[in-house]
């Protein structure tokens, strides 16, 4: 069930992680840190209510964890924070999840298992969502000057959050304005460090 849920849910399986780390510039030791408190906390979510899996999306870079995604109601959303907290290695929390309608909520695990990148309108703002990180994916990789390797991005409700760390000032500032340039971006919210890699 949790490998099924892996490809469902907003964690990205230790596989896809292993494939990228072979291009970034995170150290070995932060990628295992990482990886590891992301599987936890998968684990936890999903132990906690199964739908957590695809409502809520765990993105950890260098012991930062990045909470988005969606919930029905404030003490879910506290709970699942709380619960991040209790990681020990976790150095610093930045909740993002958005509390919205019961509906809304149906609606969007409905689309969860039924991502088409190819749908740009569609009555699930899921959809829509799943269709910008696509279109950031293609924009960033094609970036000039720009490690996307190093970043990781959600699109919850056309809002775009990203994490990660870049080498300078214009390294950020292409990553910024490559997001805000696709179609459908409402706002960019940032947690990427600017600070020079060993």
């Amino acid at each position: 069930m949790l490998a099924a849920l892996f490809g469902l849910g907003g964690c990205t399986t230790i596989l896809m992680e292993g494939a990228k780390k072979t291009v970034e510039k995170r150290q070995t030791s932060d990628f295992v840190t990482d990886t590891q408190i992301g599987t936890s906390l998968f684990s936890a979510l999903a132990q906690k209510d199964s739908n957590l899996a695809m409502d809520i999306n765990v993105d950890v870079w260098e012991q930062r964890v990045m909470l988005t995604g969606t919930v029905a109601d404030s003490r879910t959303r506290a709970e699942v924070v709380q619960l991040v907290r209790t990681d020990k290695r976790v150095q610093k929390v930045h909740d993002e999840i958005q509390v919205v309608s019961l509906e809304e909520q149906a609606r969007r695990r409905a689309a969860a298992t039924k991502r088409d990148a190819s749908k740009k309108e569609g009555f699930e703002r899921f959809v829509n969502d799943y269709w910008i990180e696509t279109k950031i994916t293609g924009q960033l990789v094609s970036t000039k000057d720009l490690a996307s390797t190093n970043m990781r991005w959600r699109s919850v409700r056309n809002i775009v959050y990203v994490i990660g760390r870049v080498s300078s000032a214009a390294e950020y500032r292409l990553a910024m304005d490559g997001m805000r340039a696709v179609d459908g971006v409402k706002q960019v919210k940032s947690f990427v460090e600017i600070k020079k890699y060993p």
